[in-house]
C-alpha cells in the first residue's frame, strides 16, 4: 500500500468535529468570523440572492445564513458549477489538505461577478503553543513531533487566489488573542472546537505527563499575562470575484496620462548619465 501524502488525517477530523458538536460551546471564533464576514459584506454595494456556504459545522452556520445553501468542506463540494452569487468557505481551508483546489470549486460555483469569502486559521494562530511544546519536547526526548497544524502566512495565503484564477484578490487578517487560566484550559476550549490535532503525522499516543507539565511551565514563562496564559488567534480572510467583463481592468503599460510626480506633488531631478547614483 503507498504511503499517505496527505497532510491531514480526514477521519480523524471527522471524530474532532463530531466530538465538538457535542460540547456545549459557544464557538465563539466562528461568531467573530461571522461577524467579520457580515462587516464585510455591508461594504460591498450589491445584493446576494443564491448564496453558498462551505463550513465545517453546518449546523452553526445554518442558523446564521438561513438563505443559503451550507454543505461541508468535503474533498469534492456539493455545489453546483455558476450556480451562487456569493460563496463563503467558513474556519475550514486550514484543514483541507488540498486549499488551492477548494478554492478552485467555490470558484467554478460562482455565477459571473460573483464573490468568494474565505475565512480559517493561519499565520501565527496558536504559535506560542507551538513553541512550548516543541522546546518541552526537544528537552525531554531530543526530537520533535507533529502535534500543531502548521499554518500558512498571509503573503503566501494571499497567493491562492491566483492560482485558483480569482480576479481583484485580497488577502488580509484579524488578531484575537484569548488568555486561559492552564494549559488543560486551552486544550478543552480547542477539543470544543473541533481544532485539536488531526495531523497525519501526529503522535498516535497520549503525550506524557511530563511532557505536558513541561510544555505548561514553558508556556508560563514566555507567553503568560497575569499569571494566564495567552494564545493568539489570527484570522485570515481571503476575498475574491469570479472573472467578469465589468470588472475594472489594469492599465497597459505606458498608458498613464498623468505622471506620477505631478499626482504626488513631488519634484524632479534630471541624473546626468555619468553620474554614479551610489
Amino acid at each position: 500500500m503507498p504511503p499517505n501524502d496527505h497532510l491531514v488525517d480526514r477521519a480523524q477530523l471527522v471524530r474532532n468535529r463530531d466530538r465538538a458538536t457535542k460540547i456545549a460551546s459557544d464557538f465563539f471564533l466562528h461568531t467573530e468570523a461571522r461577524l467579520e464576514i457580515e462587516h464585510r459584506l455591508d461594504m460591498v454595494n450589491k445584493s446576494f440572492r443564491s448564496p453558498a456556504i462551505v463550513t465545517s459545522f453546518p449546523e452553526i452556520w445554518k442558523k446564521w445564513f438561513p438563505d443559503a445553501k451550507v454543505v461541508e468542506d468535503t474533498d469534492i463540494i456539493d455545489l453546483k458549477e455558476g450556480a451562487h452569487d456569493l460563496v463563503i468557505h467558513a474556519m475550514a481551508l486550514h484543514w483541507a489538505n488540498d486549499p488551492v483546489g477548494q478554492l478552485i470549486q467555490c470558484n467554478r460555483s460562482l455565477s459571473p461577478d460573483g464573490l468568494m469569502i474565505a475565512t480559517f486559521f493561519g499565520d501565527q494562530t496558536l504559535n506560542e503553543l507551538r513553541s512550548s511544546l516543541s522546546q518541552a519536547e526537544a528537552r525531554l526526548s531530543g526530537g520533535l513531533s507533529a502535534r500543531v497544524l502548521p499554518m500558512g502566512e498571509l503573503r503566501d495565503l494571499g497567493g491562492l487566489l491566483q492560482r485558483a484564477a480569482f480576479a481583484l484578490p485580497v488577502a488580509d487578517k484579524t488578531t484575537t488573542r484569548v488568555t486561559f487560566s492552564s494549559l488543560t484550559h486551552l486544550v478543552k476550549e480547542l477539543r470544543a472546537m473541533g481544532e485539536t490535532s488531526a495531523l497525519e503525522a501526529r503522535p498516535r499516543k497520549f503525550m506524557s505527563r511530563a511532557l505536558f507539565e513541561l510544555a505548561q511551565e514553558l508556556y508560563q514563562t514566555h507567553f503568560s499575562t497575569d499569571r494566564r496564559l495567552q494564545a493568539t488567534f489570527d484570522m485570515i480572510f481571503l476575498t475574491g470575484w469570479a472573472p467578469d467583463a465589468s470588472q475594472p481592468k489594469p492599465l497597459m503599460p505606458g498608458s498613464a496620462k498623468t505622471r506620477l510626480a505631478d499626482a504626488l506633488g513631488a519634484k524632479e531631478f534630471n541624473i546626468p548619465k555619468d553620474t554614479d547614483p551610489t
